[in-house]
C-alpha cells in the first residue's frame, strides 16, 4: 500500500460492542472504516474514539428506554447530550475524558452529516468542560543524562544494554513518542544525518540525527544476536519478536527508583525533555513544533510555561533582590 492509498479496512481488532439499531450499527462500522481509511487514524486512535461512541450510545439505550436509530441521533437535543456529560461528570470521568468523548461524537455527527445519514446542528452548541492545561513535566539536563548512562547497568546481557541504552537515546536525541520508536523498521536505522518517523495519523517527518545517537543504535544492531530483514522492527524482544512497549515502561520504573527520580519520569518525560531542553537552549517553537510533529502550534507551546518555570527558579537563586537579606 503507498502513502497515498487508503487502507481497505480497519485492522482485525475487538471492537467496543455498539448500542443501536442496526441501521445505527452499521453507521458505526462505516465511520470506523473511514477514520482509519482515509483519515489514517492509528489503531489506538480507533480503538478510543469506538470507546467513546459506544458509551454515549451504550448511555442512549438507557436514555431513551431503548436501542437508539439513526432517526433517535437527528433528533438528539443539546440538553440531551449534556445529561450524558453530567452522567460521565458523576461516574468520576475526567475533564480531559469528557473533552475527548464531546470532540469525538461532534467528529461522528460531522460525518453522518457529510454521508446524509443525519443532520442535527444541536451537537454542535454543546460546549464541554475545558479540560486542564497539563504542564509537561520533563527532567533535568543532567537527570535526562543519568538515564541514558544508567540504563545499561540495569541488564545483564551486553546486546539488551546497548538496545536499552540506544532505544532511550531516541526518545531523548530525536524527541519521538515511545510508538513512533518501537514502529521503526531496521530499514529505518539512522545511518546519515537525518531520519524518517512515523508519527500520529500515520504523518511522516524529518527529524535530525545527532552522532550519538547514530552510534547507540549502531552499536546495538552489532549486538543483536538475531537475524533481521529490513522490515524487521528496529527494537527487538530478548527473542527476536517486537519490544513491547511495557518492558521499556518497567525499565524506566527502575532507573526511577535507582536514580530517586519523580514518578513522571516516564519514557514519553524523555520526550518532554527533549522539547524543554531545546527551548532553553533557545531553539525556536515552529521548529520543536515540527520535530515533535505537533499539529498544532498551541501543543508546542505548553513548553514555554516551563521553561518559565525554569527561569524563575534561576531568577530566585540569582538575583539579589530575590534573596532576604540575614537578620531580616
Amino acid at each position: 500500500m503507498t502513502a497515498a492509498e487508503p487502507a481497505s479496512a480497519p485492522p482485525e481488532a475487538p471492537v467496543a460492542p455498539v448500542a443501536g439499531d442496526a441501521g445505527v450499527r452499521e453507521a458505526v462500522g462505516r465511520w470506523r472504516a473511514w477514520l482509519w481509511g482515509e483519515r489514517r487514524a492509528s489503531p489506538h486512535t480507533l480503538d478510543a474514539y469506538g470507546r467513546d461512541l459506544s458509551g454515549f450510545l451504550a448511555f442512549l439505550g438507557e436514555h431513551l428506554g431503548g436501542p437508539p436509530t439513526l432517526s433517535d441521533l437527528a433528533t438528539l437535543t443539546a440538553a440531551d447530550v449534556r445529561a450524558w456529560l453530567a452522567w460521565r461528570g458523576a461516574a468520576g470521568v475526567s475533564r480531559t475524558s469528557q473533552a475527548r468523548g464531546l470532540s469525538t461524537l461532534r467528529g461522528f455527527y460531522r460525518w453522518l452529516d457529510r454521508e446524509g445519514i443525519a443532520h442535527n446542528p444541536a451537537i454542535a452548541q454543546v460546549r464541554g468542560p475545558r479540560p486542564p492545561q497539563a504542564v509537561p513535566k520533563a527532567l533535568a539536563e543532567g537527570e535526562a543524562r543519568e538515564v541514558l548512562t544508567t540504563a545499561p547497568e540495569l541488564e545483564d546481557a551486553p546486546w539488551v544494554a546497548k538496545r536499552d541504552a540506544a532505544l532511550l537515546t531516541v526518545l531523548y536525541g530525536a524527541g519521538l513518542r515511545l510508538g513512533e520508536a518501537l514502529s521503526l523498521r531496521q530499514k529505518d536505522a539512522p545511518t546519515g544525518g537525518a531520519m524518517v518517523v512515523t508519527g500520529k495519523g500515520r504523518k511522516q517527518r524529518v527529524v535530525p540525527v545527532l552522532p550519538v545517537l547514530a552510534e547507540a543504535v549502531a552499536d546495538y544492531r552489532a549486538a543483536c544476536p538475531h537475524t533481521l530483514g529490513p522490515e524487521d522492527p528496529l527494537f527487538v524482544g530478548v527473542r527476536g519478536g517486537p519490544l513491547n512497549p511495557g518492558v521499556v515502561q518497567r525499565q524506566v520504573r527502575r532507573l526511577r527508583a535507582l536514580l530517586g527520580l519523580p514518578d513522571s519520569a516516564t519514557p514519553h518525560a524523555l520526550r518532554h525533555s527533549f522539547a524543554t531542553h531545546l527551548l532553553a537552549r533557545g531553539g525556536d517553537l515552529r521548529t520543536i513544533q515540527e520535530l515533535l510533529g505537533h499539529a498544532s502550534l498551541s501543543t508546542t507551546q505548553r513548553y514555554t510555561a516551563v521553561d518559565t518555570e525554569r527561569l524563575k527558579r534561576v531568577y530566585a537563586d540569582a538575583h539579589p533582590r530575590a534573596r532576604t537579606p540575614e537578620g531580616e
